[in-house]
């Protein structure tokens, strides 16, 4: 990537990454925000693609970007507790959001819609705690790789 010249100085481009960082994950939770309220008001897939586009192509984004730079998380560690944990909770919202999805759409199947929540979060489960596992594994051979690598400004 070509190194172009800033009309910025140091103090200034950091505080401009910090407004950056807060806009992208303000798009971010907006983007899941109103994904979520649209599966809530009952609205169907094809009204919240443009939406779940871009939240997908965000998310791979800075996925992809942390991954290649061998980062995980601030606060996580790339472990199975801390997998299951994270892939629990998104099981309970999805369970959640399948259920109150069915009931507006068939409320007086309670319990198919129980069922139907139930079947969102294990999917959900399953599928966060697979790619959770494999990320984790491919970080820490990332991790390790870049850990053998010799810093770029270090002659050889």
């Amino acid at each position: 990537m070509k190194n172009h010249k800033s009309n910025l100085d140091e103090r200034q481009e950091q505080t401009l990454l910090r407004i950056e960082h807060n806009g992208c994950w303000l798009a971010f939770w907006g983007l899941l925000a109103a994904i979520v309220v649209q599966i809530l008001l009952d609205f169907d897939f094809k009204d919240l693609a443009g939406e779940w586009i871009v939240f997908m192509l965000l998310s791979l984004y800075i996925a992809a970007g942390c991954m290649k730079q061998g980062i995980w998380d601030r606060r996580l560690r790339p472990d199975t507790s801390s997998n299951i944990v994270v892939s629990l909770a998104g099981a309970l919202i999805a369970g959640v959001l399948g259920f109150v999805h069915t009931v507006k759409r068939f409320p007086d199947k309670i319990l198919g819609s129980v069922a139907a929540g139930i079947v969102y979060a294990i999917v959900v489960f399953a599928a966060c705690f697979g790619g959770l596992q494999v990320s984790a594994q491919l970080f820490k051979r990332k991790q390790s790789k870049l850990e053998e690598e010799p810093p770029e400004n270090e002659e050889k």
